[in-house]
């Protein structure tokens, strides 16, 4: 934690860990889901005889990248039925080219019986090497008979250690992987990049926040307009703290959302309605209202997009600017999309890939870059 929010806050007011536990949770789905098409391909080509094969995510967060209500499983990323057959797959990719071992957790390899551990059945795991533009498959018996069972430091627990020129040698380089990859590059550079957004907010508000604590008590901020609002919220939420009538607060800020609001005020807006939403549960007619909002605000934040990919609702603001406000709103809703299909069932169109609103992903995250 940087040492102006320890200052801020004393030792009373915890920072937001949990959008930065979703956007930790992220990194790993936006591999996921963009692997999800390569895999089928490759499988089909793995299983030469098969004539069916088909391919879902799998686990806990076969739905949702991150889960409100915890959910976190130990189970397998996907699911594939080879004609009759069920096989469950373990996906993991490597960045890095400088590994003497490649390190696979216990759980996921084998099962422990009478004291002895076993390879489990019926599973495969799917490794992309990101800077080799390789992918292997293999069983976790293979791991078993070509790794070793060793303390991995990194991980302060012991693990499967594959040697490096072992696990190379099951390498199969392909072309096909370069655009995956920089999708899945591009993506997580602007992943990073919007979540800056709350660092930025934090550090406006600094002064706020260091009155809470220093004085003990809420600062005197009443939620007439936007702005307000949105700075009780911030503070209530680095508070950890509950307004109130916090059903009544989603359909005030609701009121908010305007055809000609800006894409600083939508991100605002956005920052309050997930808030609010994540401590609430919603009834039948404010379900309703919220699906037509995040609708509504989705397409607002939508038709600011230029051919370029860059964001434009006021001059007074950097392009950076407005590129950052308008990836996190496009985040955020992408995200209460999912969980009220997932928790309401409410009748909306799934998110099938993270940031499938943004067009031209790759010249934005180009642009950040620069």
């Amino acid at each position: 934690m940087d040492a102006k929010t320890i200052y801020a806050k004393s030792s009373d007011i915890k920072g937001r860990t949990y959008l930065e536990y979703r956007r930790d949770m992220k990194k790993k789905a936006i591999a996921e889901l963009e692997i999800i098409e390569y895999l089928r391909d490759k499988l089909k080509e793995h299983y030469t005889n098969a004539k069916d094969i088909n391919v879902e995510k799998w686990g806990g967060d076969k739905f949702l990248w991150f889960l409100r209500k915890g959910g976190i499983t130990r189970e397998p990323d996907f699911r594939a039925i080879i004609d009759d057959n069920e096989v469950f797959i373990e996906f993991q990719y490597s960045d890095r080219d400088d590994l003497k071992y490649y390190d696979f957790k216990v759980s996921k390899v084998a099962k422990k019986k009478k004291g002895e551990r076993f390879p489990i059945d019926n599973k495969l795991f799917f490794y992309i090497h990101k800077v080799l533009k390789s992918y292997a498959f293999f069983t976790p018996q293979w791991i078993v008979e070509n790794g070793k069972y060793d303390y991995v430091p990194a991980w302060r627990v012991s693990a499967y250690r594959v040697p490096k020129e072992k696990f190379h040698s099951i390498l199969k380089e392909d072309n096909q992987l370069n655009e995956i990859i920089e999708i899945i590059d591009a993506k997580n550079g602007i992943l990073y990049f919007q979540y800056e957004l709350i660092n930025i907010w934090k550090e406006e508000l600094l002064e706020e926040l260091q009155k809470v604590v220093d004085e003990n008590k809420l600062i005197n901020i009443m939620p007439k307009d936007l702005e307000s609002f949105f700075r009780i919220i911030f503070i209530l939420d680095n508070l950890e703290k509950i307004p109130k009538n916090a059903n009544l607060w989603l359909i005030y800020i609701l009121s908010f959302i305007d055809n000609n609001a800006k894409l600083e005020e939508l991100a605002k807006i956005v920052y309050c309605i997930d808030y609010l939403y994540s401590k609430i549960e919603l009834k039948d007619n404010e379900q309703k209202i919220l699906k037509s909002k995040l609708i509504e605000l989705l397409n607002i934040v939508k038709n600011y997009e230029k051919n370029d990919g860059t964001y434009s609702s006021d001059i007074t603001k950097s392009p950076v600017e407005e590129m950052r406000y308008a990836l996190f709103s496009i985040n955020n809703i992408e995200d209460i999309i999912q969980d009220m299909i997932h928790y309401y069932n409410v009748d909306l169109k799934p998110i099938k890939k993270i940031y499938e609103n943004v067009n031209n992903v790759k010249k934005i995250a180009n642009m950040i870059k620069r």
